[in-house]
């Protein structure tokens, strides 16, 4: 009923940048929340970021300042920006929606199929 879309991971230097963007598209009536969570091996996942339609904003402690993330409610999609990237930021990072289906208007919270970032010493 949902999908979500990701794209934008890759291999970068440390020091460097790298833009994700995840759209989300299907049966829904409203999105609460949108974000990035991620999962390094042998690590649990945890949050990178996360923004409410109404723009509040919360974030990892270990991205505060280095990363930014935004949203184009219009186009049901939300953006990280990750400046200033470092090894440790080397993660498969999972697109995630807070949402209620159009039909039912259940609530409904999904992780993208992720994307992997890799950034080398």
């Amino acid at each position: 009923q949902v999908q979500l879309v990701e794209s934008g991971g890759g291999l970068v230097q440390a020091g460097g940048s790298l833009r994700l963007s995840c759209a989300a598209s299907g049966s829904i009536f409203s999105i609460n929340a949108m974000g990035w969570y991620r999962q390094a091996p042998g690590k649990e996942r945890e949050l990178v970021a996360l923004i409410t339609s109404g723009g509040s904003t919360n974030y990892g402690d270990s991205v505060k300042g280095r990363f930014t993330i935004s949203r184009d409610n219009t186009k049901n999609t939300v953006y990280l920006q990750m400046n200033g990237l470092k090894p440790e930021d080397t993660a498969v990072y999972y697109c995630y929606t807070d949402l209620r289906i159009r039909s039912t208007l259940l609530p409904f919270t999904s992780y993208g199929q992720g994307t992997q970032v890799t950034v080398s010493s």
